[in-house]
């Protein structure tokens, strides 16, 4: 795969899934206790030959920057490498910032052609998956196509949060309709489920083919479609434009795909990984999802009850809690008799030293004794007291956005990164969450 690049954008302000961006960019994120989001389009490329990967970035990107550049190396000898492509002022492009997808990788295409490249496969940085992008690229050589992207079959439902494409029976795309809303407009673009069965899928009724936003383009014809226009989105001008002009294929897949975009999506797709049957695991020997070696050390447990949880490394869990469907981050520190639920727990950045809260008097990171966690997401070095209750008895939906310590969305409590909880506290106390929430 020498003769092909990947770019993962990267770059979005991912405003549906703040406050967890409000300090960090989107593909920053972490996920399932010690992965960050973006380990999956990296890891998916490595685990496919690919090791030419930009990753264009814009917003907030100073912790995405940090975690790549201590996370993947390359043999010097391989001519591999994870490079990130920040927004920048240049001559010959402008102040500008990215105003897109497109236009982030129009602002870098001398990037592409440095290294003989073919094809350049386009990803996104907030999508939980696991795919060959080999198999991508040979259907795009197989059927001659100028560009190639992947579909997944979809319910009509499902198909108005996608963009849905019709096929002719080569599989090629002749219609594009983006997020159709009603029956009339599904029936545009809907394709015969025997027609997805008969490509060795089980189309289980499922009669629409959503775009996954996963492209391989030919080196020209990408750009060439960007520097004779001014398209700022793959997903709603290039892609639409290319159908029109270029021969566009599908490459069908249909395993476990998630787009991370809002909390609700990030919330749940966590905790389905701590499931019995995980729909997304990170047990699979031929295809590892990598991310950063800390070093830490092994979590210890005194007389903890842990069921259908994802533990990750250098916690201490005290005795007496109870963990539950839940996800526990590096370095958590959870103190005696404390009830942890349907929860999402980040964990720390760092080894708080014991002096420091002695000689300060503030509350130690981590999670004190006899506090209650239910359905909520605690950002990364929150330092929670004793008998704290974080449960959304009142219902609340969404809060003030603005909260210094907590942000109720998607009827998910969201605890902001390194806010301190002082103890007995509990969610209905904070009359901003409760007047502005549902």
């Amino acid at each position: 795969m020498r003769n092909v690049v990947a770019l993962v954008l990267g770059g979005g302000q991912g405003t549906r899934l703040f406050p967890l961006t409000s300090i960090r960019s989107k593909p920053a994120v972490p996920l399932a206790g010690k992965y960050r989001l973006i380990d999956i389009p990296i890891s998916n490329c490595i685990n496919s030959n690919i090791n030419r990967i930009y990753v264009l970035t814009q917003f907030m990107s100073v912790s995405l920057h940090r975690h790549i550049r201590s996370t993947y190396f390359f043999d010097q000898f391989d001519g591999g490498f994870v490079e990130l492509l920040a927004a920048q002022q240049t001559l010959s492009e402008g102040k500008d910032w990215y105003q897109g997808t497109a236009d982030a990788v129009r602002k870098n295409l001398n990037y592409i052609s440095q290294y003989g490249i073919d094809y350049v496969v386009i990803l996104s940085g907030d999508q939980l998956y696991r795919m060959d992008y080999r198999q991508l690229i040979d259907t795009h050589q197989k059927t001659g196509a100028d560009v190639t992207i992947a579909a997944r079959p979809v319910s009509r439902e499902q198909a108005k949060a996608f963009g849905i494409m019709r096929l002719n029976d080569q599989g090629q795309v002749t219609g594009f309709l983006e997020k159709p809303q009603t029956d009339e407009e599904i029936n545009m673009v809907r394709m015969e489920p025997s027609w997805i069965d008969a490509q060795g899928i089980d189309s289980q009724g499922r009669d629409c083919l959503a775009s996954l936003g996963i492209y391989v383009f030919n080196r020209e014809t990408l750009i060439e479609a960007l520097e004779k226009t001014d398209y700022a989105d793959f997903g709603k001008e290039v892609f639409p434009a290319a159908i029109r002009t270029r021969k566009v294929q599908t490459h069908l897949f249909d395993d476990y795909w998630e787009d991370i975009g809002t909390i609700r999506s990030f919330y749940e797709s966590n905790l389905s990984m701590a499931s019995d049957d995980p729909p997304f695991d990170f047990y699979t020997a031929d295809a590892p999802v990598y991310s950063r070696a800390r070093y830490l050390p092994p979590t210890q447990f005194c007389g903890a009850d842990v069921d259908r949880s994802l533990i990750a490394d250098g916690c201490r869990i005290g005795r007496g809690a109870k963990i539950t469907n839940s996800i526990i981050g590096l370095r958590c520190n959870i103190g005696e008799n404390v009830v942890i639920k349907d929860s999402i727990i980040m964990g720390a950045d760092f080894y708080e030293p014991e002096l420091d809260t002695v000689d300060t008097g503030r509350i130690p990171i981590g999670i004190g004794d006899g506090s209650e966690i239910v359905g909520s997401i605690v950002d990364k070095n929150c330092r929670i007291g004793t008998n704290v209750r974080i449960v959304n008895d009142l219902g609340i939906n969404d809060s003030d956005q603005n909260h210094p310590q907590c942000v109720v969305r998607d009827a998910i409590p969201v605890l902001i990164k390194n806010a301190e909880f002082p103890s007995g506290w509990a969610l209905e106390k904070l009359a901003e969450v409760v007047t502005a929430g549902g």
